[in-house]
């Protein structure tokens, strides 16, 4: 990835733990590197197909002029996630912010924290049995689109399945949702969480049925197991009503652990159920 890079950006703001520190105000220093595509902007010398430099500094200088934090921390952590939704075109970024006039009784240069932030690719698994289940579905990737943290970039078409577990009910419809979005796997676990709750998700038999259903499968090539979270989704090779329709929207997208294609996770279970 291409990258614009700002250093030593002066900023003279109100941050900090003491009194004085936001009474008063300090100077600060912000580097950034810039992840973006560059190609078409320099190859067409076209600023409109960049980002621009210029802008980014007054808009961190104004940001970090009008707001106030007790820590460098939270002021970098805001820096960045505003600079991520102003600014469409980068995609990752690393922001550090020195502080040289810290209130620090001994000798020292500068105290600074640096941040990596940016946009992941995430694909989620939907479902729905209960009520209207297209409403339910289309509701659901409704509220990631209007979510300023996800940027939905497709959406597979809804299909019939029957049931999984063994719980008898009625069909489900199901999709796939392919999004970018700024949360970590934690945070958008709570988004999609605060989604079913708004459609009256109730969980009372496992594998049982569901006014929406929605799963995180893949985010990017992150490996992760808590008590709360797994990624990638720890079943999903062997769920043919997940892979189906994010075959349809992914089929080259990996398992950061199979190391298989949806679209070849997806034949071996046609294979397995068709065989004699």
């Amino acid at each position: 990835m291409d990258q614009i890079i700002i250093e030593e950006l002066a900023v003279f703001a109100h941050h900090g733990v003491y009194r004085e520190e936001n009474e008063k105000g300090q100077n600060f220093y912000v580097n950034a590197v810039l992840e973006t595509d560059t190609r078409r902007a320099g190859t067409l010398d076209d600023l409109g197909l960049s980002t621009n430099y210029g802008e980014v500094c007054a808009f961190v200088s104004s940001f970090l002029q009008e707001h106030t934090y007790r820590l460098i921390e939270t002021a970098a952590e805001r820096t960045a996630e505003a600079l991520l939704l102003r600014f469409p075109l980068i995609r990752r970024l690393t922001l550090e912010i020195r502080k040289p006039e810290a209130p620090i009784p001994l000798p020292f240069g500068s105290v600074s924290v640096k941040i990596v932030r940016g946009w992941r690719r995430a694909y989620l698994s939907c479902g729905s049995n209960m009520g209207d289940r297209r409403a339910h579905l289309d509701g659901a990737v409704e509220a990631l689109k209007a979510d300023d943290k996800c940027r939905v970039l497709r959406v597979s078409d809804w299909i019939e399945t029957t049931p999984y577990g063994g719980v008898e009910q009625d069909d489900f419809l199901n999709g796939a949702v392919m999004l970018d979005t700024i949360y970590t796997p934690e945070e958008l676990l709570e988004k999609l969480h605060e989604i079913e709750n708004d459609h009256q998700r109730e969980r009372k038999i496992h594998w049982g049925p569901r006014t929406l259903d929605l799963d995180l499968l893949l985010y990017e090539d992150c490996v992760m197991c808590t008590e709360e979270l797994a990624v990638p989704h720890m079943d999903m090779h062997n769920r043919a009503f997940v892979l189906k329709p994010l075959a349809q929207i992914a089929p080259y997208e990996r398992h950061p652990l199979l190391g298989k294609s949806v679209l070849q996770m997806y034949e071996e279970i046609e294979a397995s159920t068709s065989s004699p």
